[in-house]
């Protein structure tokens, strides 16, 4: 087996870069992936522009799609050469707050056990996916296999934007019949407006002013598509709640705008649930927060990770219930991965995700 690999790494802001790294030496409890399949995320560009601090010469990416290499002594039950999956978030499951359900801010190494967004490792604290190999932590609790049949392709949506999409929906607690609104069709948005249909949602509203994405948007299951560029879509969307307002409004970029009309369209007591990744402060308009009255929730979600949530999503997709594949737009190989970040980071030629093969 060689002992350099390729790798993506941030030089600085505005520089990810391909260069050579030492493949991992695992642990007892850890595994060597062998990457075959990976993708770019809106949190790497945010990391490539300086907005998100990491380390210099991290490697970058949190999608890993790929083969056991190598497990360590003391993860049963899996099988090297097997096809997996892990899940961006790759929690302990040990710590205080991975037993309190908050596994995503998994402080593991704190004696209270809290820090926020402790479970994302990959690519943040640890090494990342965008290169030939990943070495997973807590390998028995966050390696998921991928069912027999399945293409790489089809399971790439899983450890992220489809574990983040859908819980976008699940933390707005959305009921048969209700009506959703979803502000921008991005990746994870277009998976919180598939999310809304596959929760039983009555009228799904998907904003966004790229042609391509409220395209797709209709794909994913919106019911009504709005164009920001060519109406008032606060107005548009409360004429279409015949004043009342929707019950839940789903963020899903990270801007003051976004955030402020989700909140404007809410009907009191309703619920704007927040995925958007948020550069700057945010502000509260009075009147749109009801002086603080208005019985809204808002609440903020990151990706849930971890083996179940992973077979439970991979499940939805070999049942037929969703097909994720059409979000693939591009296609490059590892070696090219400043090209497809320029690409990616420039939103040109309608991309919406970037499969990168590693091997």
């Amino acid at each position: 087996m060689p002992t350099m690999m390729k790798a993506a790494i941030f030089v600085e802001p505005g520089r990810i870069e391909i260069d050579d790294k030492p493949i991992p030496e695992i642990g007892p409890n850890n595994a060597l992936m062998r990457i075959t399949t990976t993708t770019i995320c809106g949190t790497d560009v945010h990391i490539l522009k300086g907005e998100y601090p990491v380390e210099r010469g991290l490697t970058i990416g949190h999608e890993p799609v790929g083969v056991i290499e190598k497990l360590g002594a003391n993860v049963k039950g899996y099988q090297e050469g097997q096809r997996v999956i892990a899940g961006a978030i790759c929690p302990s499951f040990t710590s205080y707050a991975c037993q309190d359900g908050c596994c995503a801010q998994d402080g593991d190494h704190h004696s209270h056990g809290y820090k926020p967004m402790g479970g994302w490792r990959f690519g943040n604290t640890i090494d990342g996916a965008q290169a030939e190999y990943l070495l997973v932590p807590d390998a028995q609790a966050n390696l998921s296999p991928v069912p027999d049949g399945l293409t790489d392709e089809q399971v790439l949506m899983c450890p992220d934007i489809m574990s983040t999409g859908f819980a976008g929906a699940e933390s707005a607690g959305i009921k048969i019949g209700d009506t959703v609104v979803v502000f921008a069709q991005g990746p994870i948005g277009l998976c919180a407006t598939a999310g809304a249909r596959l929760r039983g949602a009555g009228m799904i509203i998907a904003v966004d002013g790229v042609d391509e994405r409220l395209h797709m948007a209709k794909q994913m299951g919106a019911d009504v598509t709005l164009d920001f560029r060519k109406v008032d879509v606060v107005e548009e969307v409360l004429k279409l709640t015949g004043g009342r307002g929707v019950d839940a409004a789903i963020e899903a970029l990270g801007l003051q705008q976004t955030f402020e009309a989700a909140l404007r369209v809410l009907k009191p007591g309703g619920t704007l649930s927040s995925l958007g990744v948020y550069s700057e402060d945010l502000t509260l308009p009075l009147g749109a927060f009801c002086a603080g009255l208005g019985d809204h929730k808002i609440i903020t979600s990151l990706c849930p990770g971890g083996k179940e949530r992973m077979r439970r999503l991979m499940s939805m997709i070999a049942s037929g219930r969703l097909d994720l594949g059409p979000l693939v737009t591009h296609r490059y190989a590892l070696e090219d991965i400043v090209e497809a970040y320029d690409l990616f980071s420039h939103q040109r030629d309608g991309v919406l995700k970037v499969a990168l093969s590693a091997g």
